[in-house]
């Protein structure tokens, strides 16, 4: 069976990047109908970031991203929070499998020792300022020290990490699907750090054992971590584990939209667009990051986006709803090449979703936007039928307070172009509607259209002559859904009393 994981990072809000990520791994464990695990990986707690781990349940949740096991779900593979995993000494047993078979050492080098290290290195302009085969000789670990001095001091509480021995010079390869085969040198890699000096695993050492504890079957990441890939290949190799190592498969990166360099919050804050899916509260500075979800994302748009960053369906498929994603996603089908945020196409995107939403399911988040524009909220049934006109006419739900603001309150000024035009005569013809207007006992669109055509045959002008003013009338603008279903919708007397405005101000 095909088991995915993803594994975010308390450190911070989650970045659309990580989402791609989460997207694909769900994707691809739909379509093979295996597991897909949430774990988080904690082990950094200097970067811990309080309010990170809800933050990336709540923005998942909204995106309908969801798991068959892990934080928030439970399974038999829990606790599925690294620093729980470590808490029990879950990962002991294999530091100390490593430590045994000579695969890992003890180091007592203080932060200052390390410093000095790095700085004669600089020094000696060396290409490489690290801690490997070459440099470990002259520092404090298992290899300069005798097994009693080692013991001495772990036995005497001195703090300690555990390190990878990274064998010299020995070429490293394995298999990417996205990049085929890829091979490191040791040489380019450094002893790594496996249990820091708080006793608690990194990333690295807790990664490996826990994709092999749950059965992880792909690892499907970002290309940051190819670089740290090699290592873990040896870790599996020293584990016994190399049968069962995991598919390897590296995301290409997310591109600013000219191209250039990673996304990132700070060209999104320049170009005007974010890159969380939700809104980000920093409790640092109390300033908060906008999200996706408030800046007015349909949520189905933006994953139907994200899928097409990176891989393609195979034909010439754009708009693919969740269903449709699942069924043609393959692995075989990522890119290597960074994939550009296209702004204005999320945009259309998120245009073509709107179109496909029904008002009533509109009806919420209008209400909300409408809210926020510091509108009155009508009834339900008015805001029902002014979203089923103005729909096809908007790219966000926010639009419908900008674009459309004659559906709250009556004009409170005339566009100037359509204003110059208004004669004695539009005068004279709009009045006349009006008139025949005001006997009606039933009112809707259609018998307003029919209304006006009597109106015009009666009067032997063309339907411009009237409909022009009867719009400028109702809406003070020159554009918009049709008239006589925007006065159907306002209603009788508002009608009448717009028509009655415009003959009073509108200069002839």
């Amino acid at each position: 069976m095909v088991v995915v994981r993803f594994a975010p990072s308390p450190t911070g809000p989650l970045h659309i990047g990580g989402v791609r990520t989460a997207l694909y791994n769900y994707l691809f464990a739909r379509q093979q109908n295996g597991r897909f695990i949430l774990r988080i990986e904690d082990t950094d707690r200097a970067r811990f970031v309080p309010g990170a781990e809800e933050y990336i349940l709540e923005s998942l949740e909204w995106l309908g991203i969801n798991f068959t096991e892990g934080v928030g779900t439970g399974g038999e593979n829990g606790p599925y929070r690294q620093s729980e995993r470590a808490e029990i000494g879950l990962y002991k047993q294999f530091v100390d499998q490593l430590i045994s078979s000579g695969k890992a050492y003890y180091a007592f080098d203080t932060p200052e020792e390390l410093d000095a290290m790095r700085e004669e290195l600089k020094d000696e302009h060396s290409d490489v300022q690290q801690y490997n085969h070459a440099t470990r000789q002259g520092m404090k670990n298992s290899f300069t020290l005798s097994p009693e001095e080692v013991n001495r001091r772990i036995q005497s509480g001195e703090p300690y990490v555990v390190r990878m021995d990274m064998p010299a010079d020995e070429e490293v390869s394995f298999q990417d699907v996205v990049r085929d085969t890829v091979t490191f040198n040791t040489n380019q890699l450094d002893d790594k750090v496996l249990i820091k000096s708080d006793g608690i695993p990194t990333y690295h050492l807790a990664n490996v054992v826990d994709d092999h504890l749950m059965a992880v079957t792909h690892v499907i990441r970002g290309e940051e971590w190819l670089s740290s890939t090699p290592l873990h290949v040896l870790l599996y190799r020293a584990f016994g584990w190399e049968d069962t190592m995991p598919v390897f498969v590296h995301l290409p990166l997310l591109l600013n939209p000219n191209g250039k360099g990673k996304l990132s919050k700070r060209n999104g804050d320049k170009m005007g667009f974010p890159v969380f899916p939700v809104d980000w509260n920093d409790a640092e500075t109390n300033v908060v990051f906008p999200g996706f979800r408030e800046a007015g994302y349909d949520p189905a748009a933006l994953i139907n986006f994200l899928a097409l960053l990176g891989w393609n369906p195979g034909n010439d498929e754009e708009v693919m709803d969740i269903n449709r994603l699942i069924e043609l996603f393959s692995l075989d089908r990522i890119g290597s090449a960074g994939a550009k945020f296209d702004l204005e196409k999320l945009n259309w995107f998120n245009e073509i979703y709107l179109r496909k939403r029904s008002p009533e399911e509109l009806l919420p988040q209008t209400k909300i936007a409408l809210t926020q524009a510091g509108i009155t909220l009508p009834d339900d049934p008015f805001l029902i039928g002014m979203i089923g006109l103005m729909r096809e006419r908007v790219k966000f739900v926010r639009e419908f307070a900008t674009e459309a603001p004659y559906f709250f309150h009556s004009p409170i000024a005339y566009d100037e172009k359509m204003a110059k035009k208004w004669t004695a005569e539009s005068a004279v013809l709009l009045a006349a509607l009006a008139e025949k207007f005001e006997p009606l006992a039933e009112w809707n669109a259609e018998i307003l259209h029919h209304t006006f055509q009597e109106l015009l045959t009666a009067r032997e002008v063309g339907a411009g002559k009237v409909m022009t003013p009867l719009r400028l009338a109702l809406t003070g603008t020159s554009s918009g859904p049709g008239v006589f279903e925007i006065a159907a919708l306002l209603g009788k007397e508002e009608t009448q009393k717009r028509i009655k405005t415009a003959l009073e101000t509108i200069p002839v």
